[in-house]
């Protein structure tokens, strides 16, 4: 079988697994969030937490409690790593010393989904800050998002109302309900695939083939890799990622990987259609996700098989970087799948990839990670992006604009474009002024476009809780920790109170009965509208700074 029908076969049993999921498991998303009745460890849990769960929030507590939320696990995660040292089950001599600024951006990247790591993962960590600090935020932060999205469905779903539901029950159940029962099981299919799952440190030492000694780092691994790719975080335990084989031991594991980070954000959109009282909506949204991906996937696949240096018979220059035991195609849908979620992980190292290979990962990015997204940020991106489309169309044809019988006021607009351009701001704000700073570009590996595109893929992943590098650029400085935990920080959380926002607003409304002049929202036509949209918005933001960066060097 050839590299090429492999990769199809490949990618094609993906779409086949996750096609015969998206039904039973959206469905069972949206009886999760639609439920009356709570568990008894549920109760348990509010009346620790001193939550009364049966009272609704408005927009501005929902938000005000994502925030609180999220200041407590960051301050609670920094100063966790900077006491490691004396808590159990640490490293008794770390590779990288953990610095105030490395604890900061440390702590932010986990608590905002985005798991940007300036640092060694075996070699830095103990095991239970990985346990109790950097899993524990992989499960809550991915529940987070899933809990937002839920809040801006209802806005959809309800009418005349200021309530958007209980932001803690929210958050519970999507962490016991969904995530947990899933990476319970998905952790022992790794554990029978070869990952490891011990308390071993670094003391377990081998004798190798060459006669020398060798010392293996053990760890919690399957445990976390598992809610890693399942919540799209993709934060290592080790350093180089799902790339290592106590991470991702073979093939068939590494597909499973790509099918966790994909099942939740494919599903969500059924969940969706059926809170709303419309499948044929949460198909259409699917639809918007699976073009996109499909798209993206094929490119990124087709640039990293054909050579495009300028050397004909250096057939195998794509092979640089990337896993003999996966393969390129496999690895290159592995980095499209990261890339188009806010996952991050990786299993071959993107900064290796051809021009035009690492072009496609930095415009997954800079799409908003809506094909299909984050664990919850992907659909509540995309219905923002459904939003501005019949804004547009509403504009074409001289009528109000109508989504799912919500009119779309100037108050609507407004909430959606600030939403579309707070990453963009903070992208090419950052970027900018780290290539204006001599000191910065000297942490760059390479010079001219690379060197640029090493820079613009750091802020790219930074602000859209993204998470992987082009690796070659010296992320670990103190400016670079402060400025990346800053974009990490705005492009997170700026985004979800804008969502929140325009969830109240849409919910006050009553609902508008569809007339011959309402356009339709489930048919192909706007599907092709959705999809025109995000790729218009994001060429005439991003175009310039990718032609000085990928598309620059591939000229070249």
């Amino acid at each position: 079988m050839s590299t090429t029908t492999a990769g199809i076969v490949f990618v094609a049993s993906l779409i086949i697994a996750l096609a015969l999921v998206h039904i039973p498991f959206g469905d069972y998303i949206a009886r999760v969030y639609k439920a009356e009745k709570h568990s008894r460890a549920e109760k348990f849990i509010y009346k620790v937490i001193g939550v009364q769960p049966g009272v609704e929030m408005t927009w501005a507590v929902y938000a005000r409690s994502v925030l609180a939320f999220s200041a407590v696990s960051i301050l609670f995660l920094f100063f966790f790593q900077l006491l490691q040292g004396k808590l159990p089950l640490h490293l008794n001599d770390p590779a990288t010393e953990m610095t105030p600024a490395l604890a900061w951006n440390t702590a932010v990247s986990f608590v905002t989904n985005t798991n940007w790591q300036n640092y060694s993962g075996e070699s830095t960590m103990g095991h239970l800050v990985q346990m109790a600090g950097l899993a524990v935020q992989n499960f809550v932060s991915a529940s987070v998002g899933i809990a937002v999205v839920i809040a801006l469905v209802r806005g959809f779903a309800r009418k005349h109302t200021a309530d958007l539901g209980n932001f803690w029950v929210d958050l519970v159940r999507g962490t016991i309900r969904i995530l947990l029962p899933i990476a319970f099981i998905a952790a022992i299919v790794l554990v029978a695939g070869g990952a490891v799952q011990n308390f071993v440190l670094n003391d377990q030492t081998i004798d190798t083939v060459a006669g020398a000694t060798q010392t293996l780092p053990g760890g919690p691994v399957a445990s976390q890799e598992v809610i890693k790719e399942l919540g799209t975080n993709g934060g290592g335990f080790y350093n180089v990622n799902s790339a290592h084989p106590f991470e991702n031991p073979t093939t068939w594991t590494n597909w499973f990987e790509i099918f966790l980070i994909l099942v939740i954000p494919f599903s969500l959109p059924r969940g969706f259609g059926r809170l709303v009282g419309s499948t044929k909506q949460g198909y259409a949204i699917t639809a918007v996700m699976g073009v996109i991906a499909l798209l993206s996937i094929g490119l990124t696949n087709l640039f990293q098989l054909q050579h495009h240096g300028t050397i004909p018979t250096a057939i195998g220059a794509s092979m640089e970087g990337v896993e003999t035991r996966f393969g390129v195609s496999n690895s290159a849908t592995f980095a499209a799948a990261t890339t188009l979620t806010s996952t991050g992980a990786v299993d071959s190292f993107h900064d290796s990839y051809s021009s035009l290979g690492g072009l496609m990962l930095l415009f997954n990015m800079q799409l908003g990670e809506v094909a299909p997204g984050g664990v919850g940020a992907g659909l509540y991106g995309m219905l923002i992006l459904a939003v501005i489309t019949v804004f547009v169309a509403g504009l074409m044809v001289g009528r109000t604009p109508e989504y799912l019988g919500k009119k779309i006021t100037p108050r609507e607009i407004k909430l959606a474009a600030t939403y579309f351009l707070v990453s963009p701001l903070i992208v090419l704000v950052g970027t900018a002024i780290a290539m204006a700073m001599p000191g910065q570009r000297g942490g760059m590996l390479n010079s001219g476009p690379h060197g640029l595109s090493e820079v613009l893929y750091a802020f790219t992943s930074a602000a859209n809780n993204n998470g992987s590098a082009f690796a070659g650029l010296t992320g670990n400085t103190e400016w670079y920790n402060t400025a990346l935990g800053l974009a990490m920080l705005f492009g997170r959380f700026l985004p979800i109170i804008f969502v929140l926002a325009l969830a109240g607003s849409l919910a006050q409304q009553g609902h508008t009965p569809e007339s011959v002049g309402t356009l339709p929202t489930h048919r192909p036509q706007f599907i092709g509208m959705v999809v025109g949209t995000t790729f218009i918005l994001v060429a005439l933001t991003f175009l310039p700074a990718l032609a000085l960066g990928p598309l620059a060097e591939g000229i070249h």
